[in-house]
């Protein structure tokens, strides 16, 4: 490296300008007396200058973070060769990203200062900064030595030194986030994390209740507002005043641990909201070390108004009338009137759609063409992609209704049904080939029963009686994982068994609840306990945060109206009881809980949303109501309610992008038709193996876990990925290891995955391979244009993409120009996503 791009005298030259210029505000800041600080804060009396350089940080912040990480992605590339083509880049990136990190630092200290920031995460996130950058100054004096002196033995210290800034720079853009946006920013975004915001949860109403009033609230408007109290509490507070952990004494999930205080007194004083300890405390600036909550978000303006109002009103705590905290949907079925026909529309989906669309001012627009809707059923479906025979054999059909009858014919290929659904069980039944268990044959595979199931159409309730009380074949759900060494008591086999069935089946979240009473709902520790006894030959003792209570639990379905268990039966009898209670009729949940789940793989989206979450408000309860009460009416059957859906005009609307990928569980979400999705991994690699190579591997190996499956009755050339273990190309695209029950998988693309189709070796191979084959087989790039476009895209090119494609070929194309072909097709929006 030359000696201009590299000068440690203008490096020098530009920290010292740093610290020259931010020396006197950060010497201010230092110095200052705290009293003095915070009154000055308080009065908002702070020079405008020093608060705008302050509120720099947050932008200059980012800078360090991408270049320091940057560099020591860099690092690891080029381990084997340090004076590699890209070192002149990476030194100019630790000299930048050092730099940012100083500057970060002063401004961030400045920041601290005249905001309403403190605590303990304030602390982590002010010296993991400044080690950040000293950090960064060290790497960066360390590349100058080596490369100005030639002390090339320093290179190992240097690297090392550079990882371990990014870590660093890294860590502290952590306790940054958690600063701003709470403790629980990363966590409550992780559907088993207690902190989970897709929870059920409650929503404010204030219209019931006029915060500007005065006159005496009626009983129903007291229970109101002592509901949306309590459900701030709940959110916001439990996790430090409630049952399981009660910190200063002080209990707020009960009303009269409410009333009596904690440690310090009275924390409420009826009709005093200025005397009460609750309302100086939740408004107190964040800084503040009595400030509450003390961990995660600080309470929203209308959070606090609403406390405020509650004590100013008497802090009103009816016992009679009570309503639940958190939203609970209704257990039993329910079977609305149909809204009558019209000459357009006669689904009955689309009534319901209709129904929605006029309350909600949704206009229908035009169904999508053949082209999209055969590809759409087809992937759906069976989850491979029509092959251009099959393509044009549905554009010349001028039945009517053909495209009832094409759904139907595809519900009637068994075999390929089986195969694509089988993905969908997988996932959620946590079922897979190999992986943790079964060395130890501590897990049972399932696959065979599953198969079978799948292929035979299987009623949905006899499918869910065999999971409960499983003879051989199917027993491997409700077992588990016997997980080795230690774990604790909400992992052990008959846990595992209640959250799966409670999560799969019935679309509530238990994990939170085999521990400790739960934050996110009104389930308690003893009711995840009772449903766990049930899959225990023994009577399990609860334990709470893993330490033992001393107490027994019952044994209990955790809707005790659905029937009861015997407490001293064998555990053979109390599985059979449980199996023939949850798959009443009765239990409109169940039912709810399936329905909701194919609708929500057809459109991406349930009519409930998060899946796992069947607490929440739908945005149709009376399409959700009805199709599974027609479900069910149907004799369970998942082909009819697939069929149903796939024939609705409402699935052949043209599909939804939505940008914003946490809009697609807000509760405020409007449903305009299906969702854009991105292929499966399954779906994803199929369609190449389909599209560009046409023989993908021994057909045989298609039937190792199936021996009842014939090769002959193949209709694809290739191995279904369904049926394959788990690789690091599927892992990039999205298959879950399965370890956990997963029961929808994130659409939208990420880095690993543009890594692995960028660079991955086992892609490349396969196009390698689908690229020698088309070689071999065809002489000249207009064919190969041709036919590659129609087997992967279902249409001929235009004009402009032969000639781009053509540059890329040549006229007289060899394996690694249609290698780059081929790989360029496969990576178009148009071959990835469903639309």
């Amino acid at each position: 490296m030359n000696s201009k791009a590299f000068n440690k005298y203008k490096f020098l030259a530009l920290l010292l300008l740093l610290v020259a210029v931010l020396y006197p505000f950060f010497l201010a800041d230092v110095l200052a007396d705290p009293v003095t600080e915070a009154a000055t804060s308080t009065a908002n009396d702070t020079f405008w200058l020093f608060k705008l350089l302050g509120r720099l940080h947050p932008l200059a912040v980012h800078f360090p973070v991408t270049l320091l990480c940057l560099a020591a992605l860099l690092e690891v590339v080029t381990l084997k060769d340090f004076n590699s083509r890209l070192r002149p880049g990476i030194d100019l990136l630790v000299i930048l990203g050092a730099a940012g990190a100083v500057l970060s630092a002063l401004l961030g200290w400045m920041l601290a200062g005249q905001e309403d920031y403190g605590g303990d995460t304030l602390a982590i996130h002010r010296w993991t900064g400044v080690a950040t950058a000293v950090l960064g100054i060290m790497a960066a004096y360390l590349l100058y030595t080596i490369e100005k002196q030639n002390r090339w033995e320093l290179i190992k210290y240097y690297r090392g030194l550079i990882l371990f800034t990014a870590v660093g720079v890294t860590a502290a853009g952590h306790y940054g986030a958690s600063l701003t946006h709470g403790d629980m920013y990363l966590t409550s975004v992780i559907p088993w994390s207690d902190d989970y915001e897709g929870a059920p949860g409650s929503k404010s109403n204030f219209s019931l209740v006029s915060l500007k009033g005065n006159n005496k609230l009626s009983h129903e408007q007291e229970i109101e507002l002592n509901t949306q109290v309590r459900a701030i509490f709940a959110h916001n507070c439990y996790k430090c005043h409630s049952s399981d952990k009660i910190k200063g004494e002080l209990r707020l999930d009960q009303k009269d641990m409410v009333f009596k205080g904690g440690k310090h007194g009275q924390i409420i004083e009826p009709g005093k909201p200025h005397e009460s300890e609750i309302i100086r405390r939740i408004n107190l600036p964040r800084s503040h070390k009595e400030a509450m909550p003390g961990k995660g978000k600080p309470l929203s303006k209308e959070d606090i108004q609403l406390i405020t109002y509650w004590v100013e009103k008497g802090a009103p705590w009816p016992d009679k009338g009570q309503k639940n905290i958190f939203r609970v949907a209704e257990l039993k079925p329910r079977n609305p009137s149909l809204p009558k026909a019209t000459q357009n529309l006669q689904n009955p989906v689309d009534l319901w759609v209709n129904e929605y669309f006029k309350k909600n001012n949704v206009a229908w627009t035009n169904v999508v063409s053949d082209r999209i809707y055969l590809r759409r059923i087809y992937l759906d479906i069976i989850g491979v992609v029509p092959t251009p025979e099959e393509l044009d054999a549905f554009a010349q059909d001028s039945r009517a209704d053909k495209r009832n009858i094409w759904v139907r014919q595809l519900l009637n290929r068994n075999d390929d049904y089986a195969l694509h659904w089988l993905t969908f069980w997988n996932d959620a039944l946590r079922n897979d080939y190999s992986g943790t268990g079964y060395i130890t044959n501590g897990r049972t595979n399932i696959s065979d029963w599953l198969y079978k199931s799948l292929q035979s159409n299987k009623p949905y309730n006899q499918f869910v009686k065999e999971l409960l009380n499983p003879g051989k074949g199917s027993e491997g759900f409700i077992n588990g994982i016997k997980w080795r060494g230690v774990v604790n008591a909400s992992q052990r086999t008959e846990m595992q068994a209640a959250q799966n069935v409670s999560q799969v089946l019935l679309g509530l979240n238990l994990k939170c609840t085999s521990c400790h009473d739960s934050f996110i709902s009104d389930w308690k520790l003893k009711d995840a306990y009772a449903f766990a006894n049930i899959f225990s030959d023994s009577t399990l003792e609860i334990n709470r945060c893993d330490v033992p209570t001393g107490k027994m639990a019952e044994t209990k379905i955790l809707w005790e109206e659905l029937g009861t268990i015997e407490e001293a039966a064998p555990v053979k009898e109390k599985l059979r009881q449980l199996a023939e209670n949850l798959t009443k009729p009765a239990n409109g949940r169940l039912y709810r809980t399936i329905v909701n789940r194919i609708w929500a793989q057809m459109f991406g989206r349930g009519i409930v949303a998060p899946v796992d979450a069947m607490d929440n408000e739908p945005w149709s309860q009376d399409l959700l109501d009805w199709l599974a009460s027609d479900f069910v009416a149907r004799n369970y059957d998942l082909k009819e309610l697939i069929y149903l859906i796939a024939t609705s005009k409402t699935y052949q609307l043209p599909s939804v992008k939505i940008m914003d990928e946490q809009k697609i569980n807000a509760p405020d979400f409007r449903f305009a038709g299906m969702l854009r999705k991105r292929m499966s991994a399954e779906q994803f690699a199929d369609a190449v193996s389909s599209a560009i190579q046409p023989v993908y591997a021994d057909s045989a190996v298609q039937y190792k876990h199936f021996p009842e499956l014939k090769p002959e009755q193949a209709s694809t050339p290739f191995v279904r990925a369904s049926l394959v273990k788990n690789d690091g190309f599927l892992t990039a695209l999205g298959r879950p290891n399965r370890e956990t029950v997963i029961t929808g998988r994130d659409s939208q693309a990420n880095l690993l995955q543009a890594l692995e189709l960028t660079n991955g070796k086992a892609f490349n191979a396969v196009l390698k391979r689908g690229a020698d084959s088309w070689v071999a087989r065809y002489k000249d790039s207009d064919t190969i244009i041709r036919e590659v476009y129609r087997k992967a895209l279902g249409r001929a090119p235009v004009p402009k993409e032969i000639n781009v494609a053509k540059q890329v070929l040549g006229p007289t194309p060899n394996s690694e120009a249609v290698q780059d072909f081929l790989w360029a097709v496969v990576l178009l929006p148009e071959f990835q996503l469903i639309y």
